[in-house]
């Protein structure tokens, strides 16, 4: 089992796959390297850059991550205001701390290659670490996946299961036999998580729900710097300007002028986030960075508007939350660059909509209900942002599923959840099966679709065509 804590992890914008993966990668590397024999010979490393990464990197931030990582830095704690700094001495002076200890020459140009026309064999996003001595002899290399959610994979770890689980008292692997827990055990779908996140931490109850509440105030500051931000302008090169704090202040004079409009709050409060992310602030992958705010604004929404609103709540939220993602990372992909923005913003809104239901005193039947109609409707999702930045749909993106996960969460509390013809297991393989269909350029290629935009021709549209 893994834990919702690999699900859930503080980070910063604007990529969980292409800026947090390839970060931890570079750092797990230098630290790898460090720890050897051959620290003292190190007198250069090389990085190449395959596929999804080489593609969009650049507008990801991945090239920078790249080389953060290489001086040891995480993404939950490397201080953003020292970013600058730290860049522009590797850039204009070539001097990078290898894992914070060993001073090597690197320019960023010469030690970074971009194969764009090239993917590694298991993954679209693919990194190749390379360590020279002075003679430039090679004395060490690996190739990492960066599978998304930040989720970072050797070459030799690809595909296999982890090594010496951690026994839990509810081992799930599909929704069927999550749900026939819950009915055995007379348990809700957070109580079944609680009690396998005591088991897999070795901590008790109060513990495990210290660090969900940790998760819960992260996402809740990141909608709060979102909504007030006095930045005007996204960075990237797209000149995309911030819109939640202008969209909030409006919300707060209707309900001045009673006339007061809740439901458009989601909406605001998951472009806050986003553009957050976008600006490569603090962000909660939940259950990846481009998607990163459904979830924290409908649990903002439930914490502000709902009148059975609690801790506990906001805690059984994100427990429940994190089990229908533990489902779709176990059983399917979280990676746009693998099946596409359906893997992430499709899969966040699934989360959403069920954690929703429960919340709302749904029962875990229901709450299965309202994440598989979540994910029905956004099947085929394409990740094509433009530019290759994190901005265009997917801001947007993500107000518009945390409207609907909230709207499916309703409607599952209208039914038992029972006569359904579609479950939430046969949507999760049907999602694989359609990110596995998919044309590449339309997985986080910038190839193809709304990426294409700025550079495309007019399409000749048939008059053969039968509409229908």
């Amino acid at each position: 089992m893994i834990s919702i804590f690999d699900i859930f992890k503080i980070g910063l914008g604007p990529s969980s796959s292409h800026t947090v993966g390839p970060m931890k990668a570079a750092a797990d590397f230098a630290a790898r390297l460090c720890a050897s024999p051959e620290k003292t010979q190190v007198a250069r490393v090389a990085i190449e850059v395959y596929g999804s990464l080489a593609l969009t990197g650049r507008g990801h931030g991945t090239f920078d991550a790249l080389m953060l990582g290489l001086e040891g830095s995480a993404p939950d704690t490397v201080e953003l205001s020292k970013i600058p700094q730290r860049m522009a001495r590797i850039y204009h002076q070539g001097q990078l701390f290898l894992n914070g200890e060993v001073e090597i020459h690197f320019e960023a140009s010469r030690d970074i290659s971009t194969r764009y026309q090239e993917v590694l064999p298991k993954h679209p996003n693919g990194l190749r670490f390379l360590a020279y001595d002075h003679a430039e002899h090679c004395l060490a290399a690996e190739i990492y996946y960066s599978i998304g959610g930040g989720f970072i994979v050797t070459d030799e770890q690809f595909g296999l299961p982890e090594s010496a689980p951690v026994p839990v008292p509810f081992p799930f692997r599909n929704a069927d036999e999550l749900l026939r827990m819950c009915t055995r055990e007379n348990q809700s779908i957070a109580q079944i998580v609680m009690a396998n996140e005591i088991a897999l931490s070795g901590e008790d109850e109060a513990s495990v729900r210290y660090r969900v509440r940790r998760l819960a105030d992260a996402m809740i500051d990141c909608v709060q710097r979102g909504l007030h931000s006095t930045g005007k302008v996204l960075p990237g090169g797209l000149n995309v300007r911030r819109r939640a704090p202008a969209l909030a202040q409006k919300m707060l004079n209707l309900r001045i002028a009673d006339r007061v409009n809740t439901h458009l709050w989601p909406l605001v409060f998951a472009m806050a986030v986003n553009e957050e992310n976008a600006a490569g602030g603090r962000v909660v992958t939940a259950p990846t960075n481009g998607a990163s705010g459904v979830i924290p604004a409908v649990m903002t929404y439930f914490r502000y508007f709902h009148p059975y609103a609690s801790n506990q709540g906001v805690e059984d939220f994100l427990l429940t939350a994190g089990a229908i993602g533990i489902l779709y990372k176990t059983n399917a992909s979280i990676s746009g660059a693998d099946v596409g923005c359906q893997g992430e913003v499709g899969v966040a809104c699934s989360m959403a909509a069920g954690a929703f239901s429960a919340v709302s005193g749904g029962t875990p039947t229901q709450v299965e209900n309202a994440a598989e109609m979540a994910m029905e409707h956004l099947l085929g999702l394409t990740c094509d942002p433009v530019g290759g930045l994190v901005q265009i749909p997917c801001i947007e993106r993500n107000g518009i599923a945390a409207e609907s996960a909230i709207r499916f969460a309703a409607l599952s509390l209208l039914e038992d959840g029972h006569d359904k013809k579609v479950s939430l297991d046969e949507v999760i393989r049907t999602m694989l099966q359609t990110g596995r269909d998919m044309k590449d350029t339309y997985k986080e290629t910038a190839l193809a679709g709304l990426a294409a935009t700025l550079k495309q021709k007019p399409i000749t549209v048939s008059v053969k065509v039968v509409e229908c």
